[in-house]
């Protein structure tokens, strides 16, 4: 059975100055601060709440294990927790240029995500049980999430 793609919602995350917590037996950790934006799209609209984080492991081979978790307010009040787990790699070059906070095209290197949704507001509940994934841009201090729903 063949799988599609929908485009589901577009995110603008605005992030606060990494903390950096160093190595781990695991790999350089950060903490990056979730501190507000937005999501635009066909059936979910609001903003980002500035409650948030993103639990980072960069592995010696330059690999980031993102993990995220922060909060949407929808435009008619209902709040979704969101959790959006993925992996961002790619040349040196490129990624030494991200963490300078220059602006890479997308398309040098890999930014992707499994946004996983959760709210208790009968409204949304229908995004309690639905597999999403995303493709990601990291900006300075924003990243650009488009999210699509597998059907």
């Amino acid at each position: 059975m063949k799988l599609e793609l929908e485009h589901f919602c577009d995110l603008t995350v605005e992030l606060e100055t990494p903390m950096e917590l160093g190595n781990s037996m695991r790999g350089t950790r950060r903490i990056i601060p979730i501190i507000g934006g937005h999501v635009e799209g066909k059936s979910l609209n609001g903003r980002v709440l500035a409650l948030g984080a993103d639990w980072q492991t960069v592995f010696d081979n330059g690999v980031a294990e993102l993990d995220t978790r922060y909060c949407i307010e929808t435009h008619d009040g209902a709040l979704i927790d969101i959790r959006n787990f993925g992996f961002r790699h790619g040349p040196k070059d490129v990624l030494d240029a991200l963490a300078r906070g220059e602006h890479v095209d997308p398309s040098k290197y890999y930014m992707r995500t499994q946004p996983r949704f959760e709210t208790g507001d009968e409204r949304y509940s229908w995004l309690n049980h639905r597999i999403f994934v995303g493709s990601g841009q990291r900006e300075k201090s924003t990243v650009y999430v488009s999210v699509y729903e597998v059907l």
